[in-house]
């Protein structure tokens, strides 16, 4: 038997309809815009297909200056950054989370004033100096391995878990390490996916560190490069058109728009290919780590 829907349930489904295109429309314009010929973008009006595919822009983002040692450099902070403030918030929420722990609450206090005071920038770069990270690929990590709200969150969310299973797990012989790594962690994949998420978006976009203490340009990050190169294609072309050399050497005609819609797709592009796979704990993780107190 078909269901039949209300009024309001159609009005509901066409307004969503309508701002599911609002939202995804202007990424595909980005899309289209980066794939199309200059002399197609060049008048006003809306672009929903290239006429004709190119890729010359692309060719051009990747084959500038150390792009892809830049793009190898944020996928290896990304994913070493990522596993690190996982890991280290693993192992200061969970001591946390137990109401019998010695100092529990001042430890708590503690990190709470160092989440919303810091020593600012110059304090932060002489600490780096001094533990000659300066001009290394850590410099980007190990400042930002710890992170006291991500620490809370968790430390919510395993404060949630029955204690009951742990008790079991006790009486068995089970310690807290072997209670952690084979019983909570795999209770707590919504709020692991949730927290990898926030710190994979974070490495993947941060640039500030690494305009700090990076000097080599051979260990600068994706976000940087790209910045360069569009400062640099600002400042010698036209907005209107810019006649560039595309990979191999052969001319050809690029428009700044060009340029920038395929460093926006290359930039975003690694970060909304993981989405979907996280979205599904994302709600779960986020809504339980920041019930309970």
């Amino acid at each position: 038997m078909k269901k039949k829907f209300s009024i309001f349930e159609f009005c509901l489904i066409i307004g969503f309809i309508f701002f599911s295109i609002l939202v995804l429309y202007p990424f595909w314009q980005t899309i289209v815009i980066s794939f199309s010929d200059p002399k197609q973008i060049s008048g006003l009006g809306m672009n929903l297909w290239p006429k004709d595919w190119i890729t010359d822009a692309y060719q051009y983002v990747f084959t500038y200056g150390n792009t892809m040692k830049a793009y190898a450099n944020t996928v290896f902070r990304t994913v070493s950054g990522t596993f690190l403030i996982v890991a280290f918030t693993m192992l200061a929420a969970y001591p946390l989370s137990k109401k019998d722990l010695p100092f529990r609450n001042t430890i708590t206090i503690f990190f709470l004033i160092a989440m919303f005071f810091s020593g600012g920038i110059i304090p932060d770069y002489l600490l780096v100096k001094n533990l000659g990270l300066i001009d290394t690929r850590w410099a980007l990590i190990l400042p930002t391995a710890v992170n006291v709200f991500y620490i809370i969150i968790m430390r919510n969310y395993f404060m949630t878990i029955d204690k009951g299973i742990e008790e079991s797990a006790m009486m068995d012989g089970a310690g807290y390490f072997t209670i952690l790594t084979k019983i909570i962690l795999p209770l707590s994949k919504p709020v692991i996916a949730t927290i990898s998420l926030w710190a994979a978006v974070f490495h993947w976009n941060e640039w500030f560190h690494a305009l700090v203490y990076i000097q080599d340009d051979a260990k600068s990050v994706l976000q940087i490069v790209v910045r360069k190169m569009l400062t640099a294609m600002d400042a010698s072309q036209s907005e209107n058109a810019a006649a560039i050399g595309a990979g191999g050497g052969s001319s050809q005609n690029l428009l700044l728009a060009n340029v920038r819609a395929a460093t926006v797709i290359i930039s975003i592009g690694p970060i909304v290919l993981v989405y979907p796979f996280v979205q599904k704990y994302f709600i779960k993780g986020i809504m339980i780590g920041s019930l309970k107190g």
